[in-house]
């Protein structure tokens, strides 16, 4: 027993020396402000939750920590010495990488690290998961290469199996991303930052972890809710499957089973008897789990969940298109959400920090975030599911430069972008992957290709290749961007009152909505980016005078979802780099107005009695 004791405290202690010499190795990087999780930051448990709420299984470990990184010419071999330790999964430009440095397109980002692997992992087929790299990627498993993945905003997986030896092992990885210098989709970043155009971010961004599988497993899934039909169709993707396997799935309130039934060759319906439907009032989640037997064993087993809910458009009773959830209007009112961070960029530094952006927009009377250019980790939007929040989901953009007319229906400036091929597949490749990478999550309800004519391009054939794929949600084809007569919304932005179509000339066929005004600056001395050249499209001295514009601006949105809209999005959730139009600012630090007070003046907004819809 006192063996035992003594053996339990010298693996205590070592594990404490361990994480102090890690701490040491790493300090956040620059002079810039940082959110109050920054200080929560530890290398040796760096975003350890789980990553992948929408298929969790037990074996697995988490990669993230301190590693080794180089940057090199463009063309090099892999490095023999390095530069340093970087902090996984934080950008290289961010501060809390501990590096703080840009790469550039002349140049290849270099990653090393050792991984031992559990011992429950022996015998398993073993997958090394990235949840975003931006944005060439390319693995190295004890010096032979495992892949290659393009693409900075959708996870990817290789099986590391044939690499793997004994004790442990060596994973190298390089990275390459000519941020706006390049043909690929890459959001809001910019070599040179200015105005609405942040710092670059590079390579690891997202959790890296390995996870123990069987030869045959259930590698995705998909889940779609029909609550007309009081039905979920349900499939999965099952690597090595043999006849004779059981693939059996089973829904669950809580303890109790709702419904099951055994997968086949075609997607499998489960009725769902009287469902519980999911709203932002009452955001209810079913568990859902999979097991594969083989010859009355199990070889797999992973849960899931799902919701039942409906997005859709349908007239009201002047006849005016109207967004839809679950068969009755609700006003979709809430922020545009860029999801940046001033100490992680990307990337949030704590599960709890990803998490309060959620919890203060919900606070502030917001039902909706649309989630701009940009897209979140799959913990994000598992918040967004479990605290009944809506989510517009945008594509990231890339490949600028053509014409925009931002009034719908004018002939005039307004041209769709002649993309390169290589560009053009680019876009369409990540699209459909990050289509289907968050097609499980409910509070997803709207897609939104394009934003603004930011390399809008083949817009007829992207909204409706967009509307074939995922028909359960609606397609914002071009948000505030040049009008096409194609999908159930019209979308326009307006700085910084509010505006919207004209509901006689298009409310009988699209719903339409104000994407994006505001815009309402404040800076807040000790928690502002820059000192100076701060900008936002109105700017206050005081929170009073901007809370007075900002009630102003819900009092007319009041009365225009009387004449048509649909859903406003408030520009913005934080304050980010130089633009100063957050509720918050970007250090999270300060609320510049009451959560109670902007609550209090949108709650008008959401008054049933407003809009009629026949059921």
């Amino acid at each position: 027993m006192i063996r035992n004791n003594l053996l339990l405290l010298a693996l205590s202690l070592g594990l404490i020396s361990t994480a102090q010499a890690q701490q040491q190795e790493w300090k956040i990087a620059g002079n810039k402000i940082t959110s109050p999780w920054s200080e929560k930051v530890d290398p040796a448990a760096v975003l350890p939750e789980y990553p992948r709420p929408q298929l969790v299984r037990g074996n697995w470990k988490n990669l993230n920590g301190l590693w080794q990184y180089a940057v090199r010419e463009k063309n090099a071999a892999t490095p023999t010495s390095w530069d340093g330790k970087i902090l996984v999964p934080f950008a290289i430009e961010s501060g809390l990488s501990g590096v703080g440095r840009t790469v550039g397109k002349d140049s290849l980002l270099w990653y090393r690290t050792s991984v031992t692997l559990p011992a429950a992992m022996k015998g398993k087929k073993v997958l090394l998961h990235f949840g975003a790299v931006d944005w060439r990627t390319t693995v190295y498993v004890n010096g032979k290469e495992a892949g290659s993945h393009e693409g900075g905003f959708d996870p990817f997986s290789f099986d590391i199996t044939p690499f793997l030896k004994k004790g442990a092992q060596e994973v190298t990885i390089s990275v390459w991303d000519p941020t706006d210098e390049g043909p690929q989709p890459r959001g809001k970043q910019v070599k040179k930052p200015n105005g609405i155009w942040y710092t670059p971010v590079t390579g690891i961004w997202q959790t890296v972890w390995v996870e123990g599988v069987a030869d045959t497993y259930i590698a995705g899934t998909t889940q779609t809710p029909d609550i007309d039909r009081g039905e979920l169709t349900v499939n999965a993707d099952i690597p090595g499957r043999q006849p004779g396997d059981v693939v059996k799935v089973t829904a669950y309130d809580g303890n109790t089973e709702v419904a099951a039934g055994n997968l086949e060759a075609q997607p499998l319906q489960l009725k769902i008897t009287s469902p519980k439907l999911w709203s932002p009032e009452s955001p209810f989640l079913y568990d859902l789990r999979f097991t594969i037997t083989r010859k009355g064993k199990v070889i797999d087993d992973v849960k899931s969940y799902f919701a039942m809910r409906k997005s859709s458009i349908g007239k009201d009773n002047n006849g005016v298109q109207r967004m839809l959830l679950n068969n009755r209007f609700v006003f979709q009112f809430g922020p545009l959400d860029q999801g940046w961070w001033p100490d992680g960029l990307y990337t949030a530094p704590t599960d709890e920090a990803l998490l309060y952006d959620i919890e203060q927009t919900k606070a502030m009377g917001f039902n909706m975030i649309r989630k701009h250019i940009k897209v979140e980790p799959a913990r994000w939007y598992y918040y967004c599911d479990k605290l009944g929040m809506l989510v517009w989901q945008d594509m990231p953009s890339g490949d600028l430069g053509n014409g925009w007319e931002m009034r719908p229906g004018i002939i005039d400036r307004a041209t769709d972008k002649n993309r390169s091929a290589e560009s053009e597949a680019y876009y369409r490749k990540e699209w459909n992957a990050i289509i289907n990478t968050l097609y499980n999550f409910p509070s997803i309800i709207v897609w939104t290709p394009f934003n603004e004519a930011w390399g809008q391009f083949k817009t007829m054939d992207i909204a409706a290749w967009t509307m074939k794929k995922d028909p359960s949600r609606l397609v914002n084809t071009a948000s505030g961007g040049n009008f096409y007569p194609i999908g159930p919304i019209i979308d326009l932005h307006n700085y910084p009152e509010p505006a919207m179509p004209d509901p006689a000339i298009y409310g009988d066929k699209r719903a339409i909505v104000l994407g994006e005004y505001g815009g309402l600056g404040l800076p807040v001395d000790g928690h502002v980016w820059q000192q100076k050249d701060n900008w936002g499209y109105q700017s206050f001295k005081n929170a009073d005078e901007m809370f007075k514009r900002y009630s102003a601006f819900t009092d007319r949105l009041e009365e225009l979802i009387k004449l048509g809209l649909s859903a406003a999005v408030y520009t913005q959730t934080t304050d980010v780099e130089v633009e100063i139009n957050g509720l918050m600012t970007y250090d999270r630090r300060v609320q510049k107005v009451p959560v109670e007070k902007l609550k209090a003046a949108s709650q008008k907004l959401y008054n049933p009695a407003l809009v009629t819809v026949k059921p």
